[in-house]
């Protein structure tokens, strides 16, 4: 059996192939208060590192499967996702909240003290009354995680994520609000943030998690504020 230095961390990311779910495993792997990072996705990532391990599930329908590799772990950063317009909006919902609530279901009865920071998005409706498709199921979801019962929930809602390195954007939105950022981090401070400085806040809170049990909300102006 493998002891764990004092104090540090067994952290699971999902979606690390994902832009900010790749920050959140880069900064995840060089932090001293973290001994294993194990990146839960369908695809593999091509990373050898002794602090890393890799599980492929294909059917985040379906996580009951995880049950027993999740057991043991003291965090969560869930990043998981998918683009408005790029996918139907019943897929949407499925990704949304469905793949969201069967892992945390599975991932809260495996490590029920652990805590978890969950990639929501500025708007996010909980009451459902949102036009907005994004909003309503990140609303949604936020509720559900919430009525789990996690002791240290972390709800992040930032605005336009800034990607820092080149990409091919989703859809012409996106290419747009790339091309005017600076600009518009200018104008909007409080509506804008970096992949990279998001990702950081979510690990961060996640793996400094002890005590009193906290529930968080964390807006974009918020998490500016931890990086």
């Amino acid at each position: 059996m493998t002891i764990r230095p004092p104090g540090q961390k067994n952290l699971t990311i999902i979606g690390a192939t994902g832009m900010v779910g790749g920050y959140a495993l880069r900064y995840a792997l060089d932090h001293p208060a973290v001994d294993r990072v194990t990146a839960i996705g369908r695809r593999r990532l091509g990373i050898s590192n002794p602090k890393f391990a890799e599980i492929l599930h294909l059917d985040f329908a379906d996580c009951s499967a995880l049950a027993a590799p999740l057991g043991g772990q003291d965090a969560a950063v869930f990043c998981l996702g998918a683009y408005t317009g790029v996918v139907s909006d019943s897929e949407l919902r499925k990704v949304t909240v469905d793949y969201t609530m069967e892992f945390a279901r599975v991932f809260y009865t495996a490590s029920p003290t652990a805590a978890f920071s969950f990639l929501s998005g500025s708007g996010a409706d909980p009451t459902g009354r949102s036009r907005l498709a994004f909003a309503r199921y990140k609303g949604e979801a936020e509720k559900a995680l919430r009525e789990l019962g996690f002791s240290h929930l972390y709800i992040f809602r930032p605005g336009y994520i800034y990607p820092v390195k080149p990409r091919t954007e989703p859809n012409f939105g996106y290419r747009v609000l790339r091309s005017i950022y600076p600009a518009f981090r200018m104008l909007f401070p409080n509506q804008a943030i970096r992949a990279d400085d998001l990702a950081q806040a979510m690990v961060d809170i996640a793996i400094s998690a002890n005590g009193e049990p906290a529930s968080l909300i964390l807006e974009n102006r918020d998490i500016q504020a931890r990086v």
